[in-house]
């Protein structure tokens, strides 16, 4: 199982230093770095992993490297953290998507409370990710005729009026459904569709 990873940004170098020691020693890999700045010039490790996120920081503060992430293409859920946390901060920011907003000093169990569902959420959206990648893998895989059927039959088209709209036998119809099934890997009809869905194979016709 790949190691997780905490990318922690805070101009505190000893602190930084002490939440480093902290992951490791339940097994979770640690960065650090002084400024938002730095992770930007870094290429993290393709793992799971969440950004510890000062609020204060030198240049562009926390906050605002939160609201820029998703245009530096970084989709790694954060956590905040701050010295002088208040209610609107801590609002700002879980309505920009942070998973939690500590306050320091916190405690050690808190911390790693935190780092651990912002782990388990990018874990779930890389497993999401990958999965979305192998069903559209499977769909660039299909023939034209069997891309053409697939879609009018999932989105509830009969067999005989698929076959008056691309000008086909209904059993020719039946054969290019049964391959599109097999090659889309799916054991059911129902989920077919449900792939057909998660593509939105409408909006590629």
């Amino acid at each position: 199982m790949e190691q997780p990873v905490v990318h922690i940004i805070d101009d505190d170098e000893s602190l930084r230093g002490a939440i480093s020691t902290l992951l490791r020693s339940v097994g979770i890999g640690a960065i650090s770095y002084g400024t938002c700045g730095e992770f930007l010039q870094s290429i993290p490790p393709d793992v799971p992993s969440c950004l510890l996120l000062d609020v204060r920081l030198p240049g562009l503060s926390g906050l605002e490297f939160q609201s820029q992430l998703s245009t530096h293409g970084i989709a790694m859920p954060v956590v905040m953290m701050t010295g002088y946390g208040d209610v609107p901060m801590s609002v700002r920011a879980m309505k920009a998507g942070a998973v939690d907003f500590l306050t320091k000093p916190f405690r050690d169990q808190d911390l790693l409370d935190a780092v651990s569902a912002a782990i388990e959420r990018d874990s779930q959206l890389r497993h999401a990710s990958a999965g979305l990648s192998e069903l559209v893998a499977r769909h660039d895989a299909l023939s034209v005729r069997e891309k053409q059927v697939m879609r009018l039959v999932t989105a509830g088209r009969l067999n005989k009026q698929v076959a008056f709209d691309l000008g086909l036998s209904e059993i020719t119809v039946k054969l290019y459904r049964a391959s599109a099934m097999k090659k889309m890997e799916a054991r059911t009809f129902a989920e077919l569709v449900k792939m057909a869905e998660r593509l939105n194979v409408q909006a590629m016709a």
